[in-house]
Order: structure tokens, then sequence, then C-alpha cells
């Protein structure tokens, strides 16, 4: 990959928690990025590991090399979540963020204290919030997004989070409801 390339996916990498407000938007969007399991939820890159959050899959020609961003969900509005993801990764390349090393290892197979050192997205949409309201300088470079336009949608999403957390899901109900 090129040095570009790696500041790239550095620039990714730094800001992904508080893009995480912008890839995956809904409370329901965190129940897919358990660790353990395939989900993209840890903040490395390699060419070979689904559990990377980036992945440089394998091309034959040059041309064919490139960066999937593996956190995003559905439920994501692609203008804010791509604008989101290239200033991160315009970020990175401004800034000369190096990513490390890849993890081209067995993720599953990392003993714990190894996997406790590797950062992972974040757990909920309250974290990717909070994370977007202390990250959002990159975000601003060019006028590509604004304060106002940031602190409306930390507070349209935190409407939702607080419904969700005040609202008891049908198991909590059928197995508490006689307590």
């Amino acid at each position: 990959l090129s040095e570009s390339c790696l500041f790239y996916i550095g620039g990714v990498i730094k800001h992904a928690k508080a893009i995480n407000a912008f890839t995956n938007p809904l409370t329901n969007s965190y129940k897919r990025l358990v660790p353990g399991y395939e989900a993209p939820v840890l903040l490395a890159y390699s060419a070979r590991n689904r559990s990377a959050s980036c992945r440089i899959p394998f091309g034959s020609s040059p041309k064919a090399k490139r960066v999937e961003v593996r956190f995003p969900d559905p439920g994501a509005n692609p203008y804010l979540a791509f604008a989101a993801m290239l200033m991160a990764g315009l970020d990175g390349i401004k800034n000369k963020i190096h990513p490390g090393q890849p993890m081209d290892k067995d993720l599953y197979d990392l003993p714990p204290k190894e996997l406790k050192k590797i950062p992972t997205v974040c757990g909920s949409l309250r974290e990717a919030l909070q994370n977007l309201d202390k990250d959002r300088g990159f975000l601003k470079a060019g006028g590509v997004f604004d304060d106002d336009q940031i602190d409306s949608y930390i507070e349209l999403k935190m409407a939702e989070v607080m419904r969700f957390e005040m609202t008891p899901h049908p198991v909590e109900y059928d197995m508490y409801y006689s307590v």
C-alpha cells in the first residue's frame, strides 16, 4: 500500500469512535458489533482478518487495491457516513497518522491480554455520540460539517438513545414482569 493509503487508514482508525455516530447511527447498530464474532470491532487493518475494521482485500492488479471500512451498517445515511469517513481519512493523510503494523494474525486466537491492547469501535450509540462530541475538529475542515450540524445531529440521536434506554425491552418484560 502507498504511504498515503496507510495514512488514510490511520485517520479512519484514529477517528473511528467519532465516525461511528454516522456509520452506525441506530441503537440496534451495536447489536452486530460484538467482539468474538466476525464483526469488525477491532480498530486495526489487515489483509486477511475479517475482525479488523479496515480490510485490504487481495487484488490481482495494482489498480484492484482498495480499503474496506467494515464497521458501517445499512442504517447509515450514506452522505453523512461517507463524508465522515473521507474527512477522517483526509485528516490521516494531512497529519501523517500511521496506523501501525497490520494485524495479520488470527485475531480469534490472540491471548486475552494481547487482545485488550487493540482498541475497538464503540459499544453503543451513546458512546459514539459522546466521542463525536469530543472529536469533531477533523469533520469541520473545509466547512464540510459545522458545529450547528453536529450539535443538532447529536441532540436528535441522543433523544433516540434516551427513548431506547427508558423503554423496557420485551425480553425484560417477559423475564421480570412478575417480580
